[in-house]
């Protein structure tokens, strides 16, 4: 089994591990709700396969929804931002060259672009979230002020978790 592979499981359950047990149990005044799980997803190889990219957000979705009994709530949110996530790529990154195992970390978008690479890819997942979850316009702008103060605190956790991993393997 290679590193790669190894880097991914080891990635999947630290997250899934940090989200269930840490991050679900948090009460950030009844309105925030960090989602950090996305990493995994973002961080995934860029040539990885349309297809394994789609069923790797699929069990990563599903295994929160298992553990929060949300009822596919994260599952298709996290589908979403599987499939979004190589049109943001192409987007915001089209004159990068990636090899065929190499993520889109911070160290090779740069802060600045993952920055923007995340921020808007969680946007994308916590917009489709929390209005799945409340499925109707009612309180619309305070699902909006969920979604804003969410993304914002999930892509602060998400960036300081890129920028730890990215000093401790200089």
């Amino acid at each position: 089994m290679s590193n790669l592979y190894i880097r991914n499981i080891v990635r999947f359950i630290a997250l899934i591990l940090i989200q269930v047990l840490v991050l679900n149990h948090m009460n950030l005044s009844g309105y925030i709700n960090p989602y950090v799980y996305v990493l995994f997803i973002l961080l995934l190889p860029v040539q990885i396969n349309k297809s394994a990219l789609l069923l790797l957000a699929f069990i990563t979705g599903l295994t929160i929804d298992l553990f929060g009994n949300t009822l596919g709530l994260h599952t298709a949110s996290t589908v979403l931002l599987a499939y979004a996530r190589p049109g943001i790529l192409r987007l915001f990154f089209k004159n990068l060259e990636f090899s065929a195992d190499e993520e889109p970390n911070i160290s090779k978008l740069k802060p600045g672009g993952f920055l923007k690479y995340t921020l808007v890819l969680v946007f994308i997942h916590h917009t489709a979230l929390f209005f799945l979850e409340v499925f109707s316009f009612n309180g619309f702008l305070s699902t909006l002020s969920r979604i804003a103060l969410s993304t914002l605190v999930t892509t602060l956790m998400i960036m300081t978790l890129a920028l730890l991993f990215a000093s401790r393997k200089k």
